[in-house]
């Protein structure tokens, strides 16, 4: 098979340098190590889950016993409370950690038809409408979890009294000794058949926070769905805003009585557009929460019905995670197998797991399309003893050595969704398929970012906060990739009269392609991403060339080795490792505890609900500066660690891995 060489930037030497100041890490929460499996609660099967627990190798469980989200209890919790409390002492006295589900914004009514007091009876004005003044209210088949004759409504959560009784439970359930609260879904309406362009709620309560905030009636001064409407801009911050808000607020409460329970939030949107849209955008939640579970597919589908190309969204999707989370945990709720597939479970139950534990976020993998139960136990079984044995190679912190680094812009992704997305996507799958060492760079850690060169992916709106730092960055002599419209609109969406980035590099428009490597100012720009480039390219060539093994005369492969050789010459990056793999391995290299890691997934030749094993690649071949002493590991996935042969000479160090089939660790030692 042919292959090409990826340039990583940095000596061995640098390494080890950089390794003595990561000797010391700050000690990581439970939250980190999690293996994670969903029960059901009362007080009579209690010894049932802690048994499933110890011998499923789990730590860290769900229990459902939800309080605000089902009527009966929202009006009285105390069996339920009882219940998690038994719970939480068990769970603690086999040394290990339970959190209990909870709704966020959604209340069901049980039996509502038959039923004089349901929630919407009691409180209509509670509860979340949109610009027609329609209720958010559903019944049996509107989702798979209301059960005929059922209520089910969604809430504002500016609705005063419900919060305040909302709030008196979290402080109820926390007091209970559980470890966690997991919140499902707070969101906005959106997400129902005929919701979706409703940018609900327009309640009484939400417009007149609205109106407190802004000065604007959203009913009559907002063009919903109009970005050139900047009331709507405003709108989209606002509803963000909000539920990020509502988030700090249950942490807040829950540490008020027990300042050791975790506040966890499920989320399904990624990265894109439909974060904006249920306004639950976990860039902004991760600050406010202590993890973030993600009902994150990438690409579609569970991983029973994935190609390459998913699986590879889905890897871009999680490193993003991880970089807005920082030294918070990310957990992945993602389904491998149902009952409709043609495939049987087992080896899509550890494709999932390979994906998530090599982008370091922690497996929750339940039956079917719900959160309890496993597709097979003993698969189950297998990989938690594994990553137990292997937990800290997987969940110890991950730190950049000499990345390049991709920019994600929050806001132009809340205001210009589709085009950043697809270049910001584009760009970090030319990163992983060449094996490049990266670094998803957010305003957040801009400051911080010491990577040799860094990417601006179409990033259309740019504060003069952002300006700031990236001239700072620029004369300290290093590099910009700068694509599309970079820089033509402020944080708030609105055009600037001079392009900010422009006028900073001195670029006199936007048609024509311009390199400059003056000391000072060097950069790139392209008027058309290169990312948005690929993106077109891999969704028409890449899953065949996937399944087929062969890529040498795929267009998207002359597009990543230019790109890759335009950047490496122009930047004058001195690559002093290489690996040679194909692009159907996904690569992340990073230091572990002082040692240089590369984690690889191998997607070759998965086939969506027909070919669910991997065509092993063999000869993967690993160079590098170093000495006699140095030693290489490799830890192929759910397998045993094992030293490799290695050849030395003039200062290189060569070594090849065994052949892979689904993916493995790699790491040196001095």
């Amino acid at each position: 098979m042919h292959k090409f060489i990826l340039f990583c930037m940095f000596t061995l030497c640098s390494v080890l340098s950089y390794a003595q100041t990561q000797k010391n890490f700050e000690p990581q929460d439970w939250t980190h190590y999690v293996r994670i499996a969903g029960h059901g609660l009362n007080k009579g099967n209690i010894e049932s889950t802690i048994k499933d627990a110890q011998e499923t190798h789990l730590f860290g469980f769900e229990v459902d016993n939800d309080i605000p989200g089902r009527y009966n209890s929202f009006l009285d919790p105390a069996e339920k409370l009882e219940a998690i409390r038994l719970l939480a002492e068990r769970a603690h006295a086999v040394s290990n950690r339970a959190f209990v589900y909870i709704a966020g914004l959604e209340c069901i009514t049980a039996d509502a038809d038959k039923t004089e007091h349901t929630f919407f009876k009691d409180h209509p004005d509670w509860v979340q409408r949109d610009i027609n003044n329609r209720p958010a209210m559903f019944g049996g088949g509107d989702a798979f979890w209301i059960a005929k004759g059922d209520e089910d409504v969604w809430i504002s959560p500016y609705a005063k009294e419900w919060r305040k009784i909302y709030m008196e439970h979290i402080r109820k359930i926390a007091a209970t000794g559980i470890d966690g609260i997991y919140v499902d879904i707070p969101y906005w309406m959106t997400h129902f058949d005929g919701w979706e362009n409703s940018w609900t709620s327009f309640d009484e309560y939400t417009v007149e926070a609205f109106r407190n905030k802004s000065g604007l009636d959203a009913r009559k001064e907002v063009k919903a769905g109009d970005i050139n409407d900047a009331n709507f801009r405003k709108w989209i911050d606002f509803r963000i805003e909000t539920l990020t808000e509502f988030m700090a607020e249950i942490s807040q409460n829950a540490k008020s009585v027990n300042p050791e329970c975790k506040v966890i939030a499920e989320i399904y949107p990624g990265i894109g557009e439909e974060a904006v849209r249920v306004g639950a955008d976990v860039f902004d939640l991760y600050k406010v929460v202590d993890a973030i579970a993600h009902e994150f597919s990438g690409g579609g589908g569970n991983a029973a019905s994935k190609n390459p190309q998913d699986w590879f969204d889905r890897m871009i999707g999680m490193y993003t995670f991880r970089a807005f989370a920082g030294d918070k945990a990310s957990w992945m709720l993602s389904y491998s197998w149902d009952k409709g597939n043609k495939v049987k479970p087992i080896e899509p139950m550890k494709n999932l797991a390979l994906s998530n534990l090599m982008a370091g976020t922690n497996n929750y993998d339940a039956a079917g399309h719900v959160m309890s139960g496993s597709n097979d136990i003993e698969t189950r079984k297998l990989i938690n003893k594994w990553t137990l044995v292997n937990e800290n190679t997987f969940f110890k912190p991950r730190k950049p050595i000499a990345p390049i680094g991709i920019y994600f812009s929050p806001k132009t992704r809340n205001y210009y969704p589709d085009t950043f997305i697809e270049s910001f996507q584009g760009m970090m799958k030319m990163m992983l398929q060449a094996h490049l060492e990266f670094q998803v760079v957010t305003p957040v850690t801009l400051k911080d970012f010491n990577g040799e060169v860094l990417m601006l992916p179409d990033v259309k709106c740019i504060s003069t906060d952002e300006t700031e730092l990236l001239q700072k960055y620029i004369k300290e002599g290093k590099g910009l990739i700068v694509t599309g419209e970079t820089g033509r609109f402020d944080e708030l969406g609105q055009e600037n009269k001079k392009n900010l980035i422009f006028d900073l590099l001195k670029i006199p428009g936007a048609n024509t392609k311009i390199k400059s490597n003056d000391k000072g100012n060097k950069f790139i720009y392209y008027p058309e991403c290169p990312g948005k480039v690929y993106s077109r390219a891999t969704k028409e060539e890449f899953d065949q060339a996937a399944w087929s093994g062969s890529f040498k005369k795929a267009k998207f492969f002359t597009l990543l080795n230019t790109f890759k050789s335009e950047i490496s010459g122009h930047f004058d990056l001195d690559p002093k490792i290489t690996i040679d793999a194909s692009p159907f391995i996904s690569t992340q290299l990073t230091m572990v505890e002082g040692s240089p890691h590369i984690f690889l997934a191998n997607f070759s030749g998965l086939k969506s609900d027909e070919v669910v094993h991997q065509i092993p690649e063999k000869g993967i071949h690993i160079n590098f500066s170093g000495t006699k002493n140095v030693k290489v590991f490799y830890l192929p996935f759910l397998g045993e660690k094992q030293q490799l042969n290695t050849q030395y000479k003039n200062g290189r160090v060569n070594c090849t891995l065994p052949m892979v089939e689904k993916g493995g660790v790699v790491w040196l030692e001095e």
